[in-house]
């Protein structure tokens, strides 16, 4: 029987397979400077959608303020891609099992948005998964602060995001922003979120 997770689960499908530009952080900032021989690094990060009999969900991660990159930074579940892996689905899988404690076999892959390119010197694919029914996440010490949720909703309307810019490498940088309650969402992370929104409201 059809229901509100095979809606969900239809329009993302039907999104992943929409055409749109491909996604940087140099997006809104084409003054940015590029550096010059940059080769880009792998990675994958996993966008997974909690469906557990209500209002669907999707999954990110507050990282450690131990932490040397990105502290304290909201992000997906994910990482370079490393030579086990089987590319960057494989990796985002494989990081989701470390960093929270998914296992691969519980994630449904529904497919891919395009790369994205970070200032860092990534190539980031976005992995778009499902997960169904109870997760109790388990955050890998050290590395996660903190896993939680936002209603899927929230982060797939192109009105609930705003361009915001700070100081960085003595120069203003502006980015995406979706602030969920006391998480500031930001950056590559919403930026990713954004071109799933924008997909995802070509209905």
């Amino acid at each position: 029987m059809d229901g509100p997770d095979t809606d969900i689960e239809a329009r993302l499908v039907r999104a992943l397979t929409r055409s749109g530009d491909v996604s940087s952080d140099y997006d809104i900032d084409p003054r940015l400077p590029v550096p010059e021989g940059r080769v880009l690094r792998q990675a994958g990060v996993l966008v997974v959608v909690h469906l557990d009999g209500g209002v669907p969900r999707l999954l990110l991660t507050k990282r450690s303020a131990k932490l040397r990159h990105h502290p304290g930074q909201i992000a997906f579940p994910g990482g370079k891609v490393d030579p086990g892996d089987d590319g960057p689905v494989g990796a985002a899988l494989r990081e989701a099992r470390e960093e929270i404690g998914l296992p691969e076999h519980r994630v449904e892959v529904l497919g891919t948005l395009p790369p994205h390119e970070t200032v860092t010197g990534f190539s980031v694919t976005p992995v778009v998964g499902l997960l169904r029914g109870r997760f109790d996440p388990v955050p890998e010490v050290g590395e996660v602060a903190e896993v939680f949720s936002v209603p899927l909703a929230h982060v797939i309307d192109p009105y609930c995001f705003r361009i915001e810019g700070r100081r960085w490498q003595g120069r203003r940088r502006h980015y995406y922003v979706v602030p969920w309650g006391p998480f500031y969402i930001w950056g590559a992370t919403a930026r990713m979120l954004r071109s799933l929104a924008e997909r995802m409201t070509q209905e």
